[in-house]
């Protein structure tokens, strides 16, 4: 009587959940996560028998899943009971880090974006050329990780793309400068960027690869702006409890003027922060207002200086720290950019390009291989 009573039960849980997976619209987007959720894949027979409709079925379903959120925290609530210091790829740390797992590249993979360096390099002789590639927390606070969690291989990678490299393409190591300033908060502990204190400290790092003078700390009025940030590995890993993170921004102490274009938007701005995203989830879109495909700021100073950066969300918290040396900045995101990279250097008569990754995205993301797009 007992097993037929948990039987049925347990067949009315799963009818219950299907039926409102059925009667739940699909999301284009978390919030929580911060990402863009998987669709419902395109049915083909050549689909099937690869496997791919079957794969790409199974991330819908697992993205689409009716009340996925409550159901992270559930899951990771009870993992933290018995002792599981890991969820969905996200270690929870000493002092409250939580800490993205490392994850390995690709065979092949690595050399094929250092190629497209290469090609872009190729026609663009009169462009000086940076790569910033930033290791993340896994590495930098390593000793922040539970017993035996593997800190994963960032070192090698970093020094494979240096080596790789064609020696007129500067690799901008930020390594030292970090692992120096470790003890202060470099990174958010709730998110997977760097914080504006660790993006400060890349900065002055460029600027000695540039031959520029930084500004100094004391140059800027440095506000706290929300002390309430949980932020994308917060979301990911389920993992709840946890006391929220600070963003600080670097304003200069002297007055400065700024046009920010967002050019597909075709919307401008005065300002290089978006004050209103504060009051939103992922506050870390305060700088730049987030990810654009093309985004062009005009700064105050005379001159013809001008940089293109093309980056990840890393770049975004770094960027208004360059506006002292700029008369003008291109910001391409190659994930929504899908015009002519080597058409706009040369059009605009863009003297410096940065290309700046953290590390891990840097080996996930397929789009930097835009970069030899229409190269021959």
């Amino acid at each position: 009587m007992y097993r037929n009573l948990m039987a049925t039960l347990l067949l009315l849980f799963i009818g219950m959940i299907a039926a409102l997976h059925l009667l739940t619209p699909d999301r284009a987007f978390s919030e929580s996560e911060n990402r863009v959720l998987e669709r419902l894949p395109h049915f083909s027979l050549q689909a099937l028998v690869s496997g791919r409709f079957a794969s790409n079925y199974e991330k819908y379903v697992s993205d689409q899943f009716a009340f996925r959120d409550v159901w992270i925290g559930v899951k990771s609530d009870a993992d933290r009971l018995m002792g599981k210091k890991e969820s969905n790829g996200v270690y929870l740390g000493a002092d409250g880090y939580l800490i993205q797992k490392f994850t390995a590249l690709t065979a092949g993979d690595l050399e094929d974006k250092v190629a497209a360096i290469h090609s872009l390099d190729s026609v663009t002789p009169g462009l000086q050329k940076y790569v910033m590639l930033v290791p993340t927390a896994v590495t930098l606070l390593k000793d922040k990780l539970p017993a035996y969690a593997p800190a994963g291989d960032e070192p090698k990678y970093l020094d494979q793309v240096r080596q790789s490299l064609h020696s007129d393409i500067r690799f901008v190591d930020v390594y030292p400068a970090l692992y120096a300033e470790r003890e202060n908060p470099v990174f958010y502990k709730t998110d997977h960027h760097w914080t504006t204190r660790g993006a400060y400290y890349a900065y002055r790092e460029l600027c000695r690869q540039m031959g520029i003078i930084p500004q100094e700390e004391e140059d800027f009025h440095i506000r706290q702006v929300t002390n309430e940030f949980y932020g994308s590995l917060y979301s990911k890993s389920g993992f709840r409890r946890l006391q929220p993170d600070s963003i600080e921004l670097y304003v200069p102490k002297e007055d400065q003027s700024y046009t920010v274009e967002y050019v597909e938007e075709q919307q401008t701005s005065d300002s290089l922060y978006e004050m209103e995203n504060l009051n939103k989830k992922d506050k870390y879109t305060v700088f730049l207002n987030g990810n654009h495909a093309l985004i062009h700021i005009t700064t105050g100073h005379p001159g013809e200086k001008k940089l293109l950066v093309v980056k990840d969300s890393y770049a975004n918290s770094l960027i208004p720290f360059l506006t002292e040396h700029f008369s003008e900045i291109y910001v391409a995101d190659l994930r929504y950019y899908e015009e002519d990279l080597v058409k706009l250097v040369q059009e605009q008569g863009i003297h410096d390009m940065l290309l700046l990754y953290n590390i891990q995205t840097f080996l996930e993301d397929p789009s930097i291989k835009k970069l030899s797009e229409g190269i021959e």
